[in-house]
């Protein structure tokens, strides 16, 4: 991540200061349809969690993630839109777990690993006991850290960073991993919390 302001001219910015996952990403989306291929889009998010969405979304999709340069608080990521021949359609990570599928594995105490992906601070205030933190911006480097002969679960708080993360494990040959959808925002189950 860069200090400085980049040396090149962004045709579109775009405020997502103070929302959270997905909402920057889904802001992205509508408004990269409305730059032509080439053109850069600067994407200003408060959201730590952001920086490994853009990443994560900007390679899923064929459009190029620039860097970001963070200036106090505020993250900007700076993208340029693909042309039609460098896209990709954006599709969902086929797998998933319901919560309350979860919720079911959790009570047979069945083997399984559980991922939280969400930022340090949102894992530290409310967690699902079993769950390993591993945030999404460092989950490449900790791929160790899993198990190969088991279930891994991936959660984080819509369903979304994780899909990302889902992704990932996949590309690196992790065949036995699902998606919980809906995710800790409408998780009802027991939870450590801070």
């Amino acid at each position: 991540m860069s200090a400085t302001q980049p040396s090149f001219s962004v045709d579109k910015m775009l405020d997502c200061k103070g929302l959270a996952c997905p909402m920057p990403v889904v802001r992205t989306k509508k408004a990269m349809e409305q730059l032509a291929p080439g053109q850069v889009l600067e994407v200003q998010a408060t959201d730590k969690g952001s920086l490994a969405d853009m990443k994560g979304w900007a390679n899923s999709t064929g459009h190029q993630y620039l860097g970001t340069v963070q200036e106090g608080e505020v993250l900007k990521h700076f993208l340029r839109k693909a042309s039609q021949q460098e896209t990709k359609a954006e599709t969902k990570y086929p797998h998933t777990i319901t919560n309350e599928e979860l919720q079911a594995k959790l009570q047979s105490g069945e083997p399984f690993t559980l991922i939280d992906v969400r930022e340090p601070a949102e894992y530290a205030f409310e967690r699902i006991s079993v769950a390993k933190s591993i945030p999404m911006g460092v989950l490449e480097q900790r791929l160790a850290e899993l198990p190969t002969d088991r279930d891994i679960f991936v959660i984080c708080r819509s369903g979304n960073r994780s899909d990302l993360a889902c992704r990932l494990l996949a590309d690196k040959g992790f065949s036995r991993v699902k998606n919980v959808v809906p995710g800790m925002a409408r998780w009802v189950g027991s939870v450590e919390k801070q």
